[in-house]
């Protein structure tokens, strides 16, 4: 079966200096390979910093500061990994307000390896069942995750990955969550 086609469809990419490379540049192709419009959204611009895990990687360019972003403007929302990248992300407020209003709109979100520690302070991981890179485990249960050790784990629109050998796996189904569309909104 081909994987679906999701033309029109506008994708956010949130991240900071710190993320995981491959976590960000492999998903951006295949979203945009799919027909999405994608755009990396940061703190700061003009460009993040990279890491191929421990080592500096490429920059990449930012297309939107956070401060003019507005996430009723897209559809879907991807949130890579790194160490670096969520830690920092956790300390934005508006960060944490711009993930929070995709949770509470039921829009469909991506998050890879250490992306997820973003959803426990956006109030986007009680009652799911996901996946993350090990270190998240405990943190994820303790904000009401069920964690489980898989490939790709989707719950509701909410998909999540443990590491960047999951991300063929990981595209794929976020790509289906955004042909899908919302799914019931938080409460």
């Amino acid at each position: 079966m081909a994987s679906p086609r999701i033309e029109g469809a506008k994708v956010a990419v949130l991240a900071t200096n710190g993320f995981e490379q491959s976590e960000l540049e492999q998903p951006v192709a295949a979203l945009t390979a799919a027909g999405a419009t994608v755009h990396v959204i940061a703190p700061k611009g003009p460009e993040i910093q990279g890491w191929e895990h421990h080592d500096k990687g490429r920059s990449t360019a930012v297309d939107l500061e956070l401060a003019k972003a507005k996430a009723g403007d897209y559809d879907a929302l991807m949130l890579p990994g790194g160490v670096i990248n969520p830690d920092a992300l956790r300390l934005e407020k508006k960060a944490i307000a711009f993930i929070g209003e995709f949770v509470k709109a039921g829009k469909p979100i991506g998050a890879i390896c250490h992306g997820p520690w973003t959803l426990i302070d956006a109030g986007g991981v009680e009652g799911k069942t996901m996946t993350s890179w090990p270190s998240l485990e405990t943190d994820l249960k303790n904000a009401g995750a069920k964690w489980v050790d898989k490939e790709v784990v989707v719950d509701q629109g909410l998909v999540t990955s443990r590491k960047p050998d999951d991300i063929p796996a990981f595209c794929k189904k976020l790509i289906e969550e955004i042909a899908e569309g919302r799914h019931a909104a938080a409460a």
